[in-house]
């Protein structure tokens, strides 16, 4: 008995490494001091009202914040391991196979779990509020699309201490994906932790298309909307057609593994080809999903710290839509060395070319926003303007890699790996930087210290440039992707120590912006105005932080940049505040069928993972339970009285008459 116990534990924990050994303390140290808190705190039932159970956008935002925080933290533990076994030839620090388990880790989380939750939080926190809307179209579907995400990611994450992580690359290309080379649950892992987090990303995509469309305050027409609203638009346009794609394409290839199907197995009559097809028809826009919200905060901070209406709105509305359209006609140009042939390899090598017009369209418009403007530079502004340049050299790489004769050199080579990190952490993740200091104060109701702030800025653009330049460089000299390790001959032992020292100075960086939050919550400076940027947009004409309602009134939109005109009516004496007449405000109740559905799902992909007939089809019938419960559940809604909103009006420091 003993020994059968002993073999299950063997098989079923990840042994014999001593970072997986140390995870796993770690792991158990956390969950103890947790549950200790809490209890200590008497918290438990606070924490199951006021968050678990929430419908708030604004709460949900701030858990996909907290979210992406984590999974930052750990993608950047998995670089720092990669960039530790690339330091010097011949290293040993890390096996074949765990390398090729952390790099795919990371590709996965860093995309999925880091930047998608990040893009989300900031979708939830700011677009109800700039819509002048009270909350989403559907705040259930919302903390639903949460939950799974939240089920994905730690199942997904829970592969790196029971199972085995996966290791086939971060997009799983057959034939090593396949059951024949491999056979672990690591795949599974991968499969079902993206297949339940896409399903939430799908919802959020959905529901943020609809409160766009119809939840938008009276007068505010889609041409007054703001940038970041547009933004968003596009890329949820983008996410619903982009996700079924994905999950179509990892339902295939779990029919290949579990059900013996052949797809992708050439053996069986099926082509691994169809599979990489298919996953980059999600998988390059999906770069445009995660990057079209960045070019909305930069819209938003440039219009706001110049001083300036923004340059060329219209144009900027159409480049959005038009990159959002043809992210769906360039996916082939990640393999134009798989002989489709000069015809394919031309049409795909110029819509590549055409896309960056859009993209270069933006950029201008910033430069000519700034031009003339009264800039200043607190932190967010600091981020757009150094982003520029990062992106104008990731966006020129591109051209390069668009080029198919060229790309022939460039394929595989860490060439592209340092242009595809220039656009997703110069482009992405800098950008999502930016919008958190700006509505960091619109958030949680005060500032982050500025001189820290700017520390942060500088460490993460120096270690940025210092890790990914010569990494160009190494791609030319013909250092391939996925090397685990490589020999004294080579010549390329100088350029990786440098792309090593820049990519601890990140790290270093990541530190310094924890500890800015944690100096900026000691030593807190309240946002006492609501508009401590004297900002343009409606979120700014509210309390820091919003009330749970948004808005004691809904606003009446008369213009573009509608506060900031109605500041500059007010400042000339064009116009007085005008006396409101309070109404009961219709709200959602919380509904605590979301973690509870997102936990049987996790049920669900667990058990098929391993084969576990008797926990999947339980966790599945849950789902259901969860859906017939929801759909005869008629208690959904309450109103708020005209006595609790002047009471919470009059606490923020606004008296209604």
């Amino acid at each position: 008995m003993w020994e059968s116990v002993k073999e299950f534990a063997s098989e079923f924990f990840v042994t014999g490494d001593p970072l997986i050994y140390g995870a796993d303390v770690s792991i158990v140290l956390s969950m103890i001091a947790i549950v200790s808190v809490l209890t200590y705190f008497k918290k438990w039932g606070w924490l199951w009202r006021e968050w678990l159970t929430t419908v708030d956008h604004k709460k949900i935002g701030i858990m996909y914040i907290l979210a992406s925080v984590l999974m930052l933290f750990r993608g950047g533990v998995d670089a720092l391991l990669m960039r530790a076994q690339l330091v010097m030839p011949e290293m040993q620090f890390l096996s074949g196979d765990h390398y090729n388990q952390i790099f795919t880790t990371h590709g996965v989380i860093m995309i999925l779990f880091m930047a998608m939750p990040l893009m989300f939080g900031l979708f939830n926190v700011i677009v109800p509020l700039q819509l002048g809307a009270r909350d989403v179209a559907f705040p259930f579907l919302n903390a639903l699309s949460f939950w799974l995400f939240f089920s994905g990611a730690m199942l997904f994450n829970l592969s790196f201490v029971i199972g085995g992580s996966p290791d086939a690359g971060w997009l799983a290309y057959p034939p090593y994906s396949e059951l024949a080379f491999n056979p672990g649950p690591g795949q599974d892992f991968y499969i079902w932790g993206i297949q339940i987090s896409g399903i939430g990303s799908l919802m959020t995509g959905i529901n943020f298309i609809v409160t766009i469309l119809k939840v938008r305050a009276p007068g505010l027409t889609l041409m007054k909307m703001p940038m970041f609203s547009w933004s968003v638009l596009s890329s949820c346009i983008a996410i619903v057609f982009a996700f079924p794609i994905l999950t179509v394409t990892l339902a295939l290839l779990f029919i290949d593994r579990y059900l013996g199907g052949h797809f992708f197995t050439l053996d069986g009559g099926g082509n691994p080809m169809m599979y990489i097809n298919l996953i980059w028809m999600w998988g390059h826009p999906e770069v445009y999903i995660i990057v079209l919200p960045a070019f909305g905060i930069f819209s938003e901070i440039v219009a706001t710290f110049s001083r300036k209406k923004l340059f060329g709105y219209k144009s900027m509305v159409f480049a959005m839509i038009i990159i959002s359209v043809l992210s769906f006609l360039v996916w082939a140009h990640h393999f134009f060395t798989m002989g489709s042939g000069a015809d394919v390899n031309a049409f795909f090598a110029v819509t590549t070319m055409l896309i960056a017009i859009p993209t270069g369209v933006k950029v201008f418009n910033w430069l000519f926003t700034m031009f003339r403007g009264k800039i200043t530079f607190e932190t967010p502004m600091l981020w757009t303007v150094g982003i520029i340049p990062n992106f104008v050299i990731g966006g020129m790489t591109g051209v390069l890699l668009s080029v198919a004769p060229a790309d022939f050199q460039y394929h595989n080579s860490y060439f592209l790996v340092a242009h595809f990190h220039q656009v997703i952490i110069a482009g992405v993740v800098f950008g999502f930087f930016a919008g958190l200091y700006y509505w960091w104060p619109k958030i949680f109701g005060f500032m982050l210290n500025e001189r820290i702030g700017r520390w942060a800025f500088w460490l993460w653009n120096i270690g940025f440039y210092l890790c990914f330049m010569p990494q160009y460089a190494l791609g030319l000299m013909g250092m391939t992707r996925r090397l685990y390790t490589y020999g004294w001959d080579k010549g390329w032992f100088e350029m990786n120590l440098v792309s090593t020292i820049g990519a601890v100075i990140m790290g270093a960086a990541f530190l310094v912006q924890i500890w800015d939050i944690a100096h900026s919550i000691k030593h807190m400076k309240k946002d006492t105005t609501g508009d401590p940027w004297n900002a343009r947009t409606l979120e700014w004409s509210i309390p820091s932080p919003a009330p749970f309602y948004n808005f004691a009134v809904m606003p009446q939109v008369t213009s573009q940049d509608d506060w900031h005109e109605r500041k500059l009516r007010i400042e000339q004496g064009l116009e007085k505040p005008a006396k409101v007449e309070l109404e009961p405000i219709h709200m959602p109740k919380n509904s605590g069928i979301p973690i509870v559905m997102s936990m049987f799902w996790f049920f669900v992909g667990f058990g098929l993972i391993f084969d576990w007939l008797w926990m999947a089809v339980p966790g599945f019938i849950g789902v259901l339970a969860c859906m017939v419960a929801h759909s005869f559940n008629y208690d959904t809604d309450y109103y708020i009285t005209v006595e609790e909103i002047k009471r919470t009006e009059a606490e923020a420091g606004r008296v209604i008459t």
